[in-house]
């Protein structure tokens, strides 16, 4: 198979000088077919990109700086393509040979400056690859823009997140095909200069911030509920909520509970901010709350978090996210609460976050927001399937299964209601972490997924603060988790004490 772009000279970017496309390991040759100029760019593009590399992106080159080939010699053509990918808004050529003619779509039209159009109105587009011989829909998806600063990095994140579409197209693996409306524009489109004078203040805004307050502080909430949950009412009303009160130089995030041996406990992420790294932390929980102190149970060289806990065949076993270090590793629990050692590698070669496993019709299913190496970390879900939780895991036929910041991160443990299985998911529309929705899987084989989001729960009067990230629940026991302003000095402390109190929350507790 040989691939060709199709790209616009004048406006030729890092990214496209590539000569190959990985497609499920392999590395398929990539030809450039650069075109006349379709559309004409904003004024003064370039000297706002060079602005954000030295400003937003502290002198580093991304893939969507431009790409100077006027003087290089023109590349021999590796043969007649069998796809052609176009990344111009040009009409097709109806004589092309090709077997497959693809074209990026953002926000339902062709073009660079469609894309452009979408981030400087406020928001990332949905991309969408249509196969131009016959008009259908091959792939849908909403990149996240987590890590996507400025015009620049908007622009890089959605052409990223093209090419992953693209290579699981050319995989010949089924694609499932969600609905996901274009996003309505948020207020008057901005110009380029404007744009960029935004993320320049947002960035400075930032850096004042991490300067004065460690960033982010994740806080765990908990109740004691006998009645219905979270996963009944579909929103977060009920007991009160309290907070696990932390030391305020660590963060508490991602809360699993689990009661073995007559004891529950609570495990979750403990980052201490002046190493930056995470590790696995416990505390007990008794009829009144809280009990005893927080003990670490899990340390490695590389960050851990999202400790996932789960009971099979009389044992106790973790998965904590290791996805820097490039593994899925499964502990197992040889002293409780304290001691665990890793038994085994479930997967491997791969950044997957956030690794929750359910059973379902006889099956163990493994989902977890999978990257690719480029692009946002929340955007992507991979499933795996295994007889045994020791696997061996098979990949699901279509993997990735969903591209869609609003609705793929896992944020914690399946639920099975009324014969329903469900899935918390994060919703990080507006930004990591922002929100959780609550999911219904209608549909989960090893060839067929298909999820339903039913309810959307935001921070509010009942949880206030600027983040919703993880739901769990044991027995009585409730869980979330969410960010609050936490300053780092005693000074700023006793300025504004409500930020660090651990007592039960109220509308200035949380950030």
């Amino acid at each position: 198979m040989i691939i060709e772009f199709r790209c616009e000279r004048e406006y030729a970017r890092r990214w496209m000088d590539r000569r190959t496309l990985s497609v499920d390991g392999r590395d398929v040759p990539v030809q450039v077919a650069w075109t006349a100029t379709a559309e004409s760019r904003p004024a003064g593009l370039d000297a706002l990109f060079e602005l954000e590399r030295l400003v937003l992106h502290k002198g580093k080159h991304s893939s969507a700086d431009r790409l100077t080939i006027g003087s290089e010699p023109a590349r021999a053509s590796v043969g007649t393509a069998d796809v052609i990918v176009d990344f111009t808004s040009a009409p097709r050529d109806p004589a092309s040979p090709a077997r497959l003619y693809l074209r990026p779509l953002f926000n339902g039209v062709a073009g660079e400056n469609a894309a452009l159009a979408a981030i400087l109105a406020g928001d990332l587009p949905v991309i969408e690859i249509v196969n131009e011989i016959d008009g259908s829909v091959l792939d849908r998806g909403h990149p996240s823009g987590e890590i996507a600063a400025g015009l620049s990095g908007g622009l890089e994140t959605i052409m990223a997140r093209t090419l992953t579409m693209l290579a699981a197209i050319l995989s010949g693996r089924p694609r499932i095909v969600p609905q996901l409306p274009h996003p309505a524009g948020i207020g008057s489109r901005r110009g380029a200069v404007g744009h960029v004078a935004r993320g320049l203040a947002v960035s400075i805004a930032k850096e004042i911030y991490r300067l004065c307050c460690y960033a982010p502080h994740w806080h765990i909430g908990w109740r004691f509920n006998d009645g219905a949950g979270v996963w009944q009412t579909g929103d977060l009303s009920g007991p009160g909520w309290n907070v696990l009160r932390d030391p305020g130089n660590h963060f508490y995030a991602d809360p699993f509970p689990v009661t073995w041996q007559g004891r529950t406990f609570v495990f979750f992420e403990d980052l201490d901010h002046r190493v930056g790294k995470g590790i696995i932390s416990a505390i007990e929980f008794a009829d009144a709350g809280p009990v005893g102190e927080v003990m670490p149970v899990l340390e490695e060289p590389c960050h851990l978090s999202y400790p996932f806990v789960i009971e099979d065949d009389g044992e106790l076993w973790m998965i904590p996210e290791s996805s820097t270090r490039g593994d899925v590793a499964l502990y197992k629990c040889v002293r409780f609460p304290d001691k665990w050692e890793r038994y085994a590698t479930l997967l491997s070669g791969l950044e997957l976050a956030d690794v929750t496993i359910t059973r379902h019709n006889g099956l163990y299913y493994l989902f977890g927001a999978w990257r690719d190496g480029t692009a946002g970390y929340s955007d992507s879900l991979a499933i795996y399937h295994a007889d045994r939780l020791l696997g061996p895991w098979l990949p699901h036929a279509s993997n990735p299964v969903l591209i869609d910041r609003a609705s793929t991160r896992p944020a914690g443990n399946f639920v099975t209601l009324d014969n329903k299985l469900w899935r918390p998911v994060q919703d990080c529309t507006d930004g990591y972490g922002a929100a959780l929705a609550l999911a219904e899987v209608v549909e989960l084989s090893p060839t067929a997924f298909k999820q339903i989001v039913r309810h959307a729960l935001k921070p509010g009067p009942a949880w206030p603060g600027r983040k919703l990230h993880t739901l769990n629940r044991c027995g009585r026991l409730e869980l979330i988790d969410g960010s609050r302003v936490q300053p780092k000095t005693s000074l700023f402390a006793s300025a504004i004490p409500s930020a660090v109190s651990p007592a039960r929350t109220n509308p200035s507790a949380a950030g």
